[in-house]
C-alpha cells in the first residue's frame, strides 16, 4: 500500500536517511540543530514537509514552501525543495507519485505557480521534472551564497 502524507515527528530519522543520500558530503550532525530545524518546520504554517510511504516505509520526500504573495490576486506560490527518493527504488513511479500529491498540496493552498530549482546536469533528472509537468524555458534562476 502507498500512502502520501505530511511528515510528523516520528519520521525525523527515515527523513534524514534519505536526505543523506541527497546530500552525502553534508556533515552528520551532533548538537541537535537538525532536530531543531525538523520541528520548526513541522510547527511552521505554509512549510510543509511530505513523505510517501510503501507498506509502511518511508521511500520518499519532498518540502514545500508556501509563500504568500502580493501580487497575481494576493495568490500564493510555491517553492519545491528536497525531492529524494530511496536510491533502490529511483525509477519505479514513486517519484511521480510524491510530486503529484506535492503539486496537488500547492493547488489546494491556491498557489498560482510552483518552481523547482535542482543542481543535478543528469539528463534523466531534467527528464523526470518535465514529466511531472515542469518546464525549464519558464523562468531563469539565479544562485547567491554568503561569501
Amino acid at each position: 500500500m502507498t500512502l502520501f502524507r505530511e511528515a510528523g515527528p516520528d519520521d525525523f530519522e527515515d527523513i534524514l536517511r534519505l536526505y543523506r543520500q541527497l546530500q552525502p558530503e553534508d556533515p552528520v550532525l551532533h548538537d541537535g540543530s537538525d532536530a531543531a530545524a525538523f520541528a520548526r518546520i513541522l510547527g511552521s504554517p505554509g512549510l510543509h514537509l511530505f513523505v510517501l510511504e510503501v507498506d509502511g516505509v518511508v521511500v520518499a520526500t519532498t518540502y514545500l514552501n508556501v509563500i504568500p504573495n502580493l501580487t497575481r490576486s494576493a495568490s500564493p506560490y510555491a517553492v519545491i525543495e528536497n525531492v529524494v527518493v530511496d536510491e533502490t527504488l529511483r525509477g519505479t513511479g514513486l517519484g511521480k507519485q510524491i510530486m503529484a500529491g506535492t503539486l496537488r498540496a500547492a493547488w489546494d493552498a491556491g498557489c498560482y505557480k510552483v518552481m523547482l530549482l535542482t543542481g543535478s546536469r543528469k539528463p534523466a533528472t531534467h527528464a523526470f521534472y518535465r514529466a511531472c509537468g515542469f518546464s525549464p524555458d519558464a523562468k531563469t534562476a539565479y544562485l547567491a551564497r554568503p561569501s
